[in-house]
Order: C-alpha cells, then structure tokens, then sequence
C-alpha cells in the first residue's frame, strides 16, 4: 500500500482564502492531480478518508471547501454519522449557504483552484481530472465545461439538479466539453428525475461528448458517503470501481 501524506492547506481566490485538504502519496513523485467536490455537508473526516483512498492509487487529490466564505470547515456543526430526516435542522442551515454559491461564483473559485493546483509540485503536469458527490457533481460537471482544456476527465455521483429547466443549469455546458464523462446516478433520486436524466444525456450525446450515465439500481441519494444514513455500500463500491477505471483510462 502506497503511503499518503495527507495536510490542510490555504487557497487564495478572488473573494477570500478556501481551505482545503491535500492528498498524495508521500514519495516526493508528481502525480496527476484530482479535484473533488464536495457534497452538501462539506469538507469533513469522510471526503478526507476518500480522498486519501484516491491517494493510495496513485493521485494527488485536493478538496477544496466550497463554503468558505461562511467560515473554515467545518462550516456546520455535524454529528459523527448524519441522519437527515432525524436532523432535520441541519438541512435548514445547509440549504441557504448552498444557494448563496451561484455557479458565476463556483466556477470563479474552481479556476483558483485550478491555478493552485498547477503550481503544486505533488501535482503533474497537465490536465486534470474532477470527481463530485451531491451537489458536488453538478460542480464537476460545471467545471469540465468552463475550462475544458485543463479537464481530461470527470465524474459525479449521485447529483442533484443536473438538467433543469433553468438558463444556468449545467447541462448545458455540454457542447464546450472535451473530457470524458462519467455519472453514477441514485436510483429514484427526487433531486435527479428520470426526465433530467434524459436531458442530460441527451445534451452529451448531441454535443458529442464521450459520456457514460448509469443508474445505481437500490442506490440512495448519497450513496457514497459512509458517515450518513444514505450509505449504500454495493453502490460505493461500484462508484469507486468506475471512478479509478475513469481515471486509468484518461491519465
């Protein structure tokens, strides 16, 4: 098993500092640099524990905290394991900070952290690679779209409000993408209904973006993340079984 090194870190952006996490192996080699995004509850032990596994493969992962501008994380007071319907209160924290991040502003902080990352000595050069959870997936989508010249690939997992009928929604970044895309959708997601999904493949397919959308049969919404009451663990394990399959194939 590859040794991680695993450290807290500063990025500066237009409006302030992100704090962030940094992963990579611990034997001084540049590797290729993955971006995550975090879901809702933020940048906490279990996105650092996932970026650690991406570590252990041979990345150098950063997850930035894209709630900075309400404070360092964690933003929210969490419990160890996080059962929304028996905690309803922290949705209703959560749900205003999340519509405070406007996609002008996500995609403002995404080059920052772009930058940063590019001037890294554990990253290599090149093209990077995003992965995103919840509403972080509709953020690596968004990414792969605003600056497609430095995205070789990205994934999201369980996303919400991917295809929508609004004039910002993300699908339709699709005819500026050049990455390959991957989506491992929640099975039944109300966030994610069947018609958004048709939406959004059909925007990659006509824009002729390389593309494979899936639906995780019995997966929840939140699928991945081990510390709440979504977790689905044959879903996780086949997220992350595509996730490093995607990343081998584009690096």
């Amino acid at each position: 098993m590859t040794s991680v090194q695993g450290t807290a870190v500063d990025i500066p952006t237009e409006d302030g500092v992100a704090d962030a996490y940094l992963a990579h192996p611990g034997d001084g080699v540049p590797r290729p640099a993955v971006l995550l995004f975090q879901d809702a509850f933020g940048l906490r032990p279990q996105l650092r524990s996932m970026a650690d596994r991406l570590a252990e493969a041979g990345y150098t992962v950063l997850v930035p905290n894209v709630f900075y501008r309400h404070g360092r994380a964690p933003v929210f007071e969490l419990p160890d394991f996080i059962d929304p319907d028996a905690r309803p209160e922290i949705f209703e924290k959560i749900v205003p900070v999340m519509r405070a991040l406007t996609p002008e502003l996500a995609m403002r902080d995404a080059g920052a952290y772009l930058d940063w990352l590019a001037d890294r000595p554990e990253a290599a050069d090149g093209t990077v690679a995003l992965t995103g959870y919840c509403m972080g997936a509709r953020l690596s989508l968004l990414t792969a779209g605003t600056y497609p010249d430095r995205v070789a690939a990205a994934a999201g997992f369980h996303g919400g409000r991917l295809a929508t009928d609004a004039p910002d929604s993300p699908h339709l970044v699709a005819g500026r993408i050049t990455a390959e895309l991957y989506f491992g959708h929640a099975d039944g997601d109300p966030s994610l209904p069947p018609e958004q999904i048709e939406r959004l493949t059909k925007a990659l397919t006509e824009a002729g973006v390389h593309h494979r959308c899936e639906v995780y049969d019995g997966a929840p919404h939140g699928f991945t993340q081990a510390d709440t009451a979504s977790y689905h663990r044959e879903g996780d394990e086949r997220h992350w079984a595509a996730l490093l399959d995607l990343l081998k194939r584009t690096f």
